[in-house]
């Protein structure tokens, strides 16, 4: 990553802790591990590998694990992400999808480019909110998915600024059908492994806590 002044903008200083904490993880671990991640692009949607033969997949905010990595039959896998080029160096075998540089509030594709648009653990880490869901509307095409994961209820950090509730699913419903709308207790430190637990959240318990919510959208099709 270049050097960025920890004195510079939120959105600098953002990158950088983002980036810190991907130094982290690889220090930890020796190998930046993504196995997991099949079984929630497939089967926790109710989706699987066929359903991705032939299509253009994009990540919303892949991170450095090579999270389409798995998805050998797509024609096109796309992970997005502002440090995608810093995260080449924590990965030197390389990646087996293309990574872009770039935010989600100006994607670098055409209209309606991809079958499946995801964003999992990310939609809260974005510099701007809205620019971010008009551009998820704009690229999915006519009657691809959107799937979703995200933290719900939990209070800014300068890593994930944006804030939001239960309420998220719906400023996308303009665009896209509800087909399956989840909620989880976050009973453990990671998303992942929280919806793993398959705990759903209590929503007549009124404690102030965290909450997972995962949503499978349709996008209208053009009439």
């Amino acid at each position: 990553m270049s050097n960025r002044s920890e004195g510079g903008s939120a959105a600098d200083r953002k990158r950088a802790e983002e980036f810190r904490y991907w130094n982290e993880r690889k220090a930890a671990e020796g190998t930046l591990h993504n196995g997991w991640y099949q079984y929630f692009y497939t089967e926790h949607f109710g989706l699987n590998l066929g359903d991705y033969a032939g299509i253009r997949v994009l990540d919303i905010g892949c991170g450095p694990r090579g999270s389409l990595d798995w998805a050998r039959d797509a024609a096109e896998r796309v992970g997005l992400d502002p440090l995608a080029d810093d995260y080449r160096r924590l990965r030197p075998d390389g990646y087996l999808m293309e990574m872009v540089a770039s935010g989600s509030e100006d994607i670098p594709y055409a209209d309606g480019h991809f079958d499946i648009v995801c964003s999992f653990n990310s939609l809260d880490h974005v510099d701007d909110l809205d620019e971010t869901v008009a551009e998820i509307k704009r690229v999915a095409r006519p009657g691809g998915l959107f799937l979703l994961l995200t933290d719900v209820n939990h209070k800014a950090t300068e890593c994930e600024p944006i804030e939001f509730g239960w309420e998220i699913a719906q400023v996308f419903t303009d665009a896209f059908e509800i087909l399956e709308e989840r909620r989880f207790e976050k009973s453990d430190p990671g998303m992942y492994q929280s919806i793993r637990s398959d705990v759903s959240y209590d929503m007549d318990d009124p404690a102030e806590r965290y909450g997972i919510i995962s949503v499978k959208f349709r996008k209208a099709a053009v009439a």
